[in-house]
Parts: C-alpha cells; sequence; structure tokens
C-alpha cells in the first residue's frame, strides 16, 4: 500500500469525520446542557436531530456543486460554514440559538460528508475503492472512540461549550490539511457540462435505479439504527444505569472498536469472497444479533452487560455493511460521482433523522424502547439486502483472480 494512497486516506478520513466529531464529543454533554441552558430533553435532543437533518440535505447541493467546480471549493467552503456554527453553538444564550447554530454548523459539514466518498469514486472502482473506503472510515471512526472521551474530559474541566471550541479548531486544523496535502481529483475538463440541471436529470435517474437505492437504503437503515443509539444512549447510560460521562465514554468507544476492527477486513473479505456476498453475511449477522438482544431485554432482562456485549458483536458486523454497499452503489456513476455520493448521504441521514425521530417518541428512559428501534432498522436493512441482492448463491460476484 503506497505512502500515497494511505496519505489520501488519512486527509479524507480526517474531512469525513469533521461533523461526526462535532455529535460524539457533545454526547456526554447532553445532560448538562439541558441543566444549563434550562431545555428538556426533547429540546436537547433536536439540537441534535437539527444537525443530522442538515448534515444530510445539504448533501443535495454540494454534492453536484463539486461536480460543477471541482472537489476542493466546496469542502472550503462548508468548513468555513461549519466553523460559524461552532464559536455561535459555544456562545448560545438559549437552546433556540443553540440549535440554529447547529443547523449551520451541520451545513458546513454536508461537504465533509458528501465530497469524500465523491474523490474516491474519482480515483479508484472496485475493490481498490473498497480498500480505501475502508482506511477512510478507519481515520473517520477515530471520532466515536476518541471524541466522547475527549469531550467527557473538556466537558467535565472547562465544561460544554469548550466542546464547540474544541471542534472548531479541529475544522481549522482540517483547511490546512485540505491546502496542503489532497490534490483536485476533478479535472477541469470532466466538468463541462455539469450543472444544476444535468444534476437534477442524475437525481431522476438515481431515483430510478432500484440497485442504486436499494444498496444505498440497506446501509442508510443500518446507519440509523446507530442514529437510534447515538440519540437515547446518553440518557439511559447515565441516568438509567447511573453511569459517569467518563465511564459512558468509554462505553461507547468499545461498540466503535468493534465498527472500526471489522470494516478494515473489508478489502481482504472482498478479494476473497466478492462484494455482494459481504454485505449479505453482515447484514443477516447484524439483524440476528440485534434481535437476539431485543428478545432478551423484552423477556425482563435489564442489564448493560448483556446489552454491550451484543451490541459489540453487532456493531462489528454493521462495520462490514456501510463501506461495502456505498463502493457497489457508486461503482455504475462515476460520471455523477457527487451526485450519486450526495443522494446517497442524503437518503442516509433522513432515514436516520426519522428513526432517531421516531425513536425519540416512545423514548421512556429505559433501554428497551431504544433497542427496539435497532432491532427493527436492523430487520429492514436484512429484509432489503434480501430483495436487492437477491438470494445468496445466485447474486454473489466471482472472487476477484
Amino acid at each position: 500500500m503506497s505512502p500515497k494512497f494511505l496519505r489520501i486516506a488519512v486527509v479524507l478520513g480526517l474531512l469525513s469525520a469533521i461533523g461526526p466529531f462535532a455529535i460524539d464529543m457533545y454526547l456526554p454533554a447532553l445532560p448538562s446542557i439541558g441543566q444549563d441552558l434550562h431545555a428538556g430533553t426533547a429540546a436537547v435532543q433536536m439540537s441534535l436531530l437539527i444537525f443530522f437533518l442538515s448534515m444530510g440535505f445539504g448533501q443535495i447541493v454540494v454534492g453536484p456543486i463539486s461536480d460543477m467546480v471541482g472537489r476542493k471549493a466546496p469542502l472550503y467552503a462548508g468548513l468555513a460554514l461549519f466553523m460559524v456554527g461552532g464559536v455561535g453553538s459555544a456562545m448560545a444564550p438559549t437552546i433556540e440559538w443553540l440549535i440554529a447554530f447547529r443547523f449551520l454548523q451541520g451545513l458546513g459539514a454536508s461537504a465533509g460528508m458528501a465530497v469524500p466518498r465523491a474523490i474516491v469514486r474519482d480515483l479508484h472502482t472496485g475493490n481498490e475503492a473498497a480498500k480505501l473506503m475502508s482506511l477512510l472510515m478507519l481515520v473517520f471512526s477515530v471520532s466515536p472512540i476518541l471524541a466522547p472521551l475527549t469531550g467527557s474530559q473538556i466537558i467535565e474541566s472547562f465544561g460544554w461549550r469548550a466542546v464547540f471550541w474544541t471542534v472548531t479548531g479541529a475544522a481549522a486544523l482540517a483547511t490546512i490539511l485540505l491546502a496542503t496535502s489532497l490534490k483536485e481529483t476533478r479535472p477541469v475538463e470532466e466538468r463541462a457540462g455539469s450543472s444544476f440541471g444535468t444534476a437534477l436529470a442524475g437525481y431522476r435517474y438515481l431515483m430510478g435505479d432500484r440497485n442504486f437505492l436499494g444498496l444505498v437504503a440497506i446501509a442508510g437503515f443500518g446507519i440509523a439504527s446507530f442514529f437510534v443509539y447515538l440519540s437515547s444512549s446518553s440518557f439511559i447510560l447515565i441516568d438509567h444505569y447511573g453511569l459517569s460521562p467518563s465511564v459512558y465514554s468509554v462505553f461507547f468507544s468499545i461498540n466503535a472498536v468493534a465498527f472500526i476492527g471489522m470494516s478494515q477486513l473489508t478489502g481482504m473479505l472482498a478479494d476473497r469472497f466478492g462484494l455482494k456476498r459481504v454485505v449479505w453475511v453482515a447484514v443477516t449477522g447484524y439483524a440476528t444479533v440485534m434481535v437476539a438482544l431485543f428478545a432478551i431485554m423484552a423477556s425482563g432482562v435489564d442489564r448493560l452487560d448483556v446489552m454491550a456485549a451484543l451490541l459489540f458483536v453487532g456493531y462489528g458486523f454493521l462495520g462490514l455493511v456501510i463501506p461495502t454497499t456505498s463502493v457497489l452503489a457508486m461503482e455504475e456513476h462515476g460520471e455523477i460521482a457527487g451526485t450519486a455520493s450526495a443522494l446517497m448521504g442524503t437518503l442516509h441521514f433522513a432515514i436516520g433523522a426519522l428513526a432517531m425521530g421516531v425513536a425519540g417518541i416512545f423514548f421512556d428512559g429505559t433501554p428497551l424502547p431504544m433497542v427496539a428501534g435497532i432491532t427493527l432498522c436492523a430487520v429492514i436493512s436484512f429484509t432489503l439486502a434480501k430483495l436487492t441482492l437477491g438470494r445468496a448463491r445466485e447474486t454473489v460476484e466471482a472472487p476477484a483472480e
């Protein structure tokens, strides 16, 4: 693996991690934000939900723009907007102002979500793209491991507002790396003919591509299951199980380790078995584990160790789903990679935001509604995989020679 390959993965991973970093550092602060700003649980969760929504739907615009003007300019603009939103969030006097600035911050983060996937498609396809995507996710996934731990330490030492000053500094660092370590991957000649008109045509085409939509939805409901966990876990683990913010951060990070570790096997498994078989086995394993967890907890077992063990195994399977489905969905759409990446990201976050909203309605302070939401998303992902990929024996790709 060449140094250039690794450098690109690191830079793209850091750019992609800016948005999740602003989520994961923030999670341990949710209860204290509610107390400090005199806001209820629903209002505090709205500051998280609005970030997801703006980060998701902002990709609809930034993706086609990256096809028209190149990949780097939208990244610069997104990072600048993210920093404005971060400063505003740090200084927000009320929950309403916090929600408004989180909206701006999410719009800025949308560039970091959509454009790196398009850059991967600019550079590679097939198993090489899967390897780069898995490396990107390795860097990207440092966020859910380190961010909650870092966030809890910052919150305990300096208060929740310091979290937003920290993520603003991270965005400034990402801007420097973008300027010094990443070349433009969409040459001027490839931008010819790209416009908002062609983007609309591209969206219409993609919305009619059942294979693309199926693959996006498989990952979308997998991601949605994690979003359900994001929105409820801090309240359940801190308030219901009595964990401190620091211990909660460790618990949260353990699941991220499973996700990261398995995602790094994507390239090797794809070489040996093909991308479609990897997807099929992963979603089957994930759904099976989550159904088992729901059955155990629905029977009256309310134990943190049981939930932790099964979530660890389940999120390991999920780590194989995201990079493989992303590569397969983008495979045939290189000419409109920015548009395809944007629609993929928007649908992922729309599904995730919907799942978070529904889970919030049923939230009662106990883990069962959260586990039920995670399980439902996993089962839907499995069902979509069966419909999209068909029977594993009939649809599996031949292993690479």
